[in-house]
């Protein structure tokens, strides 16, 4: 597949463009999905039911600090993306060193403070009874590696800004079979268990980490990393920060999220519970790829061509990759419905496990082929610069609706009560989204065109 310049985002035609920027991402994504998803499934059968769960406690904080960088990396690739549309090449150079700064100071303290208040964090986020060792040995170790991640997630949108999906692909897929073999080695062959699991984790984080530096210092990337770009520009900060909030709002709910359920599903259904949670979210993370990988590559086409006032495009890049990621979501939607006993099955062999979590996934699953127009709409405002509407867009899911779902409908309905929570915060949000992203096409897009 041939590879995109900054020029093609503004010349090429839309739904060619999208494939090109959304195929690489969507592969990507694959890759380090299914790093997760086998991740899971080896550690469900080398070492037990029980790691799945401790692993599940572990992730939200380890990915939240991550997500700094990633919070970094899209609120600056959004400047990025719109400066070089703008042919503004000495503000996309100040993003970037900026960027690298910032996601370095911040994560080190945060691995600090997380390592410090462990015990207390790994409970709080359901780490209790069986699960607490467990966890506490997986969320040490990486822990360590954490800063290396977010500095990859951080130069991974950056790479992806330039219109380098394909190198952005390979950010992604490195860690992804690196964690892999290292888990083989240090499970399997070792026989470390947890530690090993870890371990592995964090020394994929430091392959990619290689990948990233020398990608920018290649003479492939018209971003430079230079000592007198590293320094702090207040205004570069402050408008990549209010953007770069929404992501960092959004994992942070997601975060809440992994506590309340974890506790949640602790309290109504044991160790049992909570294990079927993980195996349903890790699914989450794996089945909606190719929709993740079109949001991933709609946003440079929406923001360089946004910047560079070609309007009409925008509004064309929006309801094609609605379209395209709308019949995505319906057939993965067909898939987890017809198989989901099978699909639990590659995780643990549990007998309680299987009984409950075919259910459950398809209660989670029951509105996906409507989601593409929440996630797209929230993507474009992000896209263009709005931060206040991308945050709140953002949340509706699930901030506004899915969290005083969980904690509702369970007071009535049990453990049904929390799987149901998933589906209808699905359509309420989708809903919400879809009145404003076409309130803002018809007063901002298409205003805006006819005056260029």
């Amino acid at each position: 597949m041939a590879g995109v310049s900054t020029v093609d985002l503004g010349t090429e035609p839309i739904g060619k463009l999208l494939i090109r920027q959304a195929v690489p991402a969507s592969i990507g994504i694959l890759v380090m999905s299914l790093n997760v998803l086998v991740d899971t499934i080896f550690v469900g059968n080398w070492i037990g039911a029980i790691a799945i769960a401790a692993i599940n406690v572990v992730l939200p904080v380890s990915f939240f600090i991550a997500a700094l960088g990633m919070a970094i990396g899209i609120g600056g690739s959004s400047i990025i993306s719109r400066a070089l549309g703008a042919k503004q090449l000495d503000k996309a150079l100040d993003t970037f060193g900026n960027q690298i700064t910032l996601t370095f100071l911040l994560t080190t303290i945060f691995v600090v403070l997380g390592l410090y208040f462990k015990d207390p964090i790994i409970q709080s986020f359901g780490g209790k009874g069986n699960i607490f060792e467990p966890a506490k040995v997986y969320y040490t170790i990486v822990l360590y590696g954490v800063p290396f991640l977010a500095l990859c997630m951080m130069g991974n949108t950056v790479i992806r800004a330039e219109g380098k999906p394909k190198f952005a692909m390979y950010a992604m897929m490195i860690p992804s079979v690196g964690n892999l073999l290292f888990d083989y080695i240090f499970i399997n062959v070792l026989g470390m268990g947890m530690t090993g699991a870890a371990w592995a984790t964090t020394g994929s984080y430091m392959l990619c980490l290689l990948y990233i530096v020398w990608y920018f210092n290649s003479g492939i990337s018209v971003l430079k990393v230079r000592a007198r770009y590293l320094k702090f520009k207040y205004a570069v900060i402050k408008e990549m920060a209010s953007l770069g909030f929404v992501t960092l709002a959004r994992q942070a709910v997601v975060s809440v999220t992994y506590l309340f359920m974890n506790n949640i599903l602790f309290n109504l259904g044991g160790e049992v519970s909570v294990t079927a949670y993980a195996i349903v979210g890790r699914m989450l993370m794996f089945a909606l790829f190719p929709v993740f990988g079109i949001t991933q590559g709609f946003l440079p086409i929406a923001g360089y061509n946004y910047g560079a006032q070609q309007y009409l495009r925008v509004k064309k890049s929006i309801y094609i990759a609605v379209k395209y990621a709308a019949v995505l979501a319906t057939l993965i939607f067909i898939l987890l419905m017809a198989f989901p006993e099978g699909i639990t099955k590659m995780f643990t062999q549990d007998s309680a496990v299987l009984q409950q979590t075919p259910s459950a996934m398809r209660w989670v699953f029951a509105a996906t082929p409507i989601i593409a127009l929440q996630l797209i709409g929230a993507a474009y405002f992000q896209a263009i610069g709005k931060a206040i509407p991308a945050l709140l867009l953002t949340l509706t899911r699930q901030g506004f609706f899915f969290i005083p779902l969980i904690l509702i409908l369970p007071k009535f309905f049990g453990e049904l009560g929390v799987w149901v929570s998933f589906p209808i915060s699905d359509v309420l949000s989708t809903v919400v989204t879809g009145y404003f992203l076409n309130k803002e096409i018809k007063t901002d897009l298409e205003q805006k065109s006819v005056m260029v």
